[in-house]
């Protein structure tokens, strides 16, 4: 078991965390190996325990981008990934009907029912949620820079940061390219999701499903600061239409190009820079996941 020593959840633990975690799972009549690890050693430590011969399972501790790290090592090796909801957001966890108390997640992980779930990727890397150009990198941006500078507090530096980023509002040039769908659009901000989601401006909508095999594209029509904000306005009254407010496409593989020869990408709310054009691409079933029972 490799735990996020940052995640959000465990962090508010303080000292006790880890004891938490070793009752829950022994409750659970399971033998674990509690790893907690700092967050730039994640990877090395997913990446070895993918590999460990003997394991019945891996489980990550954290938040998505956490475990968007674990399935990243995990894709294709038929070792199941079990998680824990220990970040201050869990998109995929609560997708999948992970709970958030760590005694019933332990007895989920116990009883061990596997799911095969699609995984997505943007010129190689892997997400398990979304990733975004625009708008949202922007914001994570931004955020990160204000927990650095001012030590706030994630979802304070984030309402921070989107206000600064609404203010110097900008849209983007881009050229998609799939299956249906061969057009340039200027958007505020390109969402490409793993399987679709609830159309829902200011808050990302629950998915009904993680096996569907496709991508969901999104682009925001808005052509203003205004025009955001009252999209915005709209979709908190339910009232978002998807053929007057975005441009939309289910497909199995895309292009995105641009003028710039790179762009910050977010991918599963961590941001990286990307040369273009940015490939994305579903996985189909690529990875198996510990899930309660149906």
């Amino acid at each position: 078991m490799i735990v996020n020593r940052q995640g959000g959840t465990l962090k508010a633990k303080s000292d006790d965390g880890e004891d938490q975690l070793r009752e829950a799972f022994a409750a659970a009549g399971v033998d674990a190996d509690i790893r907690p690890t700092d967050p730039d050693k994640l990877s090395s430590a997913l990446g070895e325990a993918a590999k460990a011969p003997g394991l019945d399972a891996v489980v990550a501790g954290g938040g998505d981008g956490t475990l968007s790290c674990a399935a990243g090592h995990l894709a294709g090796t038929g070792r199941p990934l079990g998680i824990l909801r220990l970040g201050t957001l869990n998109h995929l966890a609560r997708d999948a009907g992970i709970p958030a108390k760590l005694e019933e997640a332990a007895a989920i992980i116990a009883a061990g029912h596997v799911s095969e779930i699609d995984l997505a990727e943007v010129n190689g890397r892997v997400f398990v949620n979304n990733s975004s150009v625009g708008l949202y990198p922007d914001m994570v941006r931004l955020r990160e820079a204000e927990q650095e500078r001012k030590g706030r507090s994630k979802r304070l530096a984030m309402l921070s940061a989107s206000l600064t980023t609404l203010r110097h509002f900008r849209r983007h040039r881009l050229w998609i390219s799939a299956e249906g769908l061969e057009a340039p659009i200027h958007t505020p901000l390109l969402f490409v999701g793993n399987n679709r989601y609830e159309v829902n401006l200011f808050g990302l909508g629950k998915r009904g499903t993680l096996d569907a095999g496709e991508l969901c594209i999104y682009a925001i029509r808005a052509r203003s600061r205004l025009g955001l904000v009252w999209a915005g306005v709209r979709g908190i009254f339910g009232k978002l239409d998807q053929q007057r407010d975005f441009v939309t496409a289910y497909v199995a593989e895309a292009e995105v190009s641009s003028s710039r020869e790179s762009l910050t990408v977010s991918a599963d709310g961590e941001t990286v820079r990307m040369e273009t054009p940015l490939r994305y691409r579903i996985l189909p079933k690529a990875l198996k996941l510990i899930v309660p029972a149906p």
